[in-house]
């Protein structure tokens, strides 16, 4: 974050001088009026310049990375963090070696990391942000590991006519099995439980 005090014979003047010296937009600023100023007596008495404090906070991927930076050191681990803001979302994307302790099984650590950082960073942010984390394309893979779940126990299903629970997931992941056969018109499925032990079934459509 930065900030500057700057003043001006008005309070645009004083603004628009901030501005400059910031190298930033009147819509990416914070602007406190300290001052409006006073031309005083015939316009020379008294006169008073207006004054403003002008702050530029912090954009979101710097907040980001200066986060993700602090856990990783303090996890004694080396890796190197990308960023890119796509359909609303921030991604970001480690990349280094021996990067298994950030993922986990079955990806819970990953998922403790990218809740805190969610928490994190709406803290020090004034508009709110969702940001997704992943580990050299894990998510990915993991995306159609579970697309492949998803298909050969509906198969199974079709096969027996009894119906499978499978194990419990996280919200992210059961979206994936419910997109990968909602157009599977002899197969149905929902969840059951609840969080963090809610459970995906498939069964056969009545």
């Amino acid at each position: 974050m930065k900030e500057i005090e700057t003043s001006g014979k008005t309070v645009e003047e004083a603004i628009e001088a901030a501005l400059r010296s910031l190298g930033a937009k009147r819509e990416e600023v914070e602007i406190y009026i300290l001052e409006e100023g006073s031309k005083g007596f015939l316009g020379l008495l008294g006169s008073r310049q207006a004054r403003v404090k002008v702050v530029l906070p912090d954009s979101p991927e710097k907040v980001i990375n200066d986060f993700l930076t602090r856990v990783l050191k303090a996890m004694n681990i080396e890796a190197g963090i990308e960023i890119r803001q796509r359909e609303g979302y921030f991604f970001v994307s480690f990349h280094g070696k021996d990067l298994g302790i950030l993922i986990g099984r079955r990806g819970d650590n990953l998922d403790a990391l990218q809740y805190l950082c969610n928490l994190a960073v709406n803290r020090v942010l004034k508009n709110k942000v969702k940001i997704i984390l992943d580990v050299e394309g894990y998510r990915k893979r993991r995306e159609q590991t579970l697309i492949n779940l998803a298909r050969r126990l509906s198969a199974r299903v079709k096969a027996t006519g009894k119906r499978i629970v499978l194990e419990p997931m996280n919200p992210q992941e059961r979206r994936v099995i419910h997109t990968a056969l909602q157009n599977d018109s002899e197969i149905l499925t929902f969840s059951e439980g609840q969080e963090p032990n809610r459970k995906i079934v498939i069964a056969l459509r009545q």
